[in-house]
């Protein structure tokens, strides 16, 4: 990983005009594989009329992750299909999508170790697809992660390690402890050179969501002008940038929302290359990163309109605004509606397309009980 810079960004970033990239979309057998999962259903797209007429445009949909797959946060669609890729390729044959069939091609074979860092849902998600293998998991998290998330990830069998330090140092005592042992294999959402295969997997995961999206909105019948994506290492975003840039029908806006403390792409935006910071402390665990994933890196400074940076105060007033709309998020996911908030505040309405435009706010996560 790059060495680190000061935490000192600018709080709103913007291109000279819109993306020209045009990329290649995710695999068609991804939302096959998310089908034929036992607990498998689209998340539910929400249209708030409040907020539409609160930014000052026609429609606005929040895409509620609080939900999927029995867990939390969308992690787990891209955690559930790395695995299966990963067991694919340690058994030496395709193997069938379910955790049963799974289960079945390691019988009468030694299993690997699923390891990976976290700050929360990554790592329970691995831990959660391991448990169903009936395959061990060791997740290496920040000291500073919240003791109810270290023991929502030891529920579900994991064995946790605790360090003592920011989360790229977490990232790379994975990855030390994966490379010593043969029989460990690290599913990591985030890449750098030499490793980026599985975060390639995990990012390919993530785009049954924005399948989900295209399908709920032309339901709808609309059309999305702007998506919100809150972004901490990047791969959800590169994600949305593969979508929206590959074969989707709409080509929309794509403003990337981060902690102001932990803003290492709006960092990288500006000084035009990859680079880690030092962020400092934000209730938005799960964005709190120093370092854009090498893999998400080219397509967001090529796939992005913008990017803008929200505070704690900001993420946690847009967390306690949405559950009063019925929408549970925690303040990760309700940094989309905060940056929204704050460009109209700083009459960057613009960005939007005006009163008549579509607005989509991912919420990631959802908002635990205070």
């Amino acid at each position: 990983m790059p060495s680190p810079t000061s935490t000192a960004s600018r709080s709103w970033y913007r291109t000279a005009g819109p993306s020209t990239l045009h990329c290649p979309p995710a695999p068609r057998e991804v939302a096959a594989f998310h089908a034929a999962l036992p607990q498998y259903a689209p998340t539910p797209l929400t249209e708030l009329p409040a907020l539409a007429a609160e930014l000052g445009v026609r429609r606005v949909f929040v895409k509620d992750e609080s939900a999927r797959l029995g867990l939390p946060a969308f992690k787990a669609l891209g955690a559930f299909y790395a695995i299966h890729r990963t067991i694919a390729e340690w058994v030496g044959e395709p193997v069938p999508g379910t955790p049963e069939g799974m289960r079945d091609r390691l019988t009468g074979r030694i299993p690997p170790r699923l390891c990976t860092a976290t700050d929360g849902n990554h790592g329970r998600a691995v831990a959660r697809m391991a448990a169903l293998l009936g395959i061990p998991a060791v997740v290496f998290v920040p000291a500073t992660l919240d003791t109810a998330a270290i023991a929502a990830i030891e529920a579900e069998g994991a064995v946790v390690h605790t360090v003592a330090a920011e989360y790229d140092e977490v990232v790379r005592a994975a990855a030390g402890f994966a490379a010593a042992d043969p029989g460990t294999e690290l599913v990591q959402d985030t890449a750098w050179p030499g490793y980026e295969r599985v975060p390639g997997w995990i990012v390919d995961g993530y785009s049954t969501l924005f399948t989900e999206v295209d399908e709920q909105l032309t339901a709808a019948g609309a059309s999305p002008d702007l998506v919100a994506v809150p972004v901490g290492v990047g791969s959800l975003a590169q994600a949305a940038v593969r979508h929206y840039r590959g074969t989707a029908a709409a080509r929309p806006r794509l403003l990337a929302v981060e902690p102001e403390t932990a803003a290492c792409l709006t960092d990288n935006l500006h000084a035009g290359q990859r680079r880690s910071i030092r962020p400092g402390p934000t209730i938005m665990a799960g964005l709190h990163c120093g370092t854009v994933s090498a893999l998400a890196w080219p397509y967001l400074r090529d796939g992005l309109d913008a990017a803008v940076t929200v505070t704690d105060e900001a993420a946690a007033d847009a967390s306690a605004g949405l559950a009063a709309l019925g929408v549970s998020s925690g303040p990760c996911g309700a940094a989309s509606l905060a940056a929204m908030r704050f460009l109209v505040a700083d009459n960057e309405s613009s960005c939007t397309s005006g009163p008549e435009s579509t607005l989509v706010l991912l919420s990631t996560e959802h908002r635990a009980a205070r």
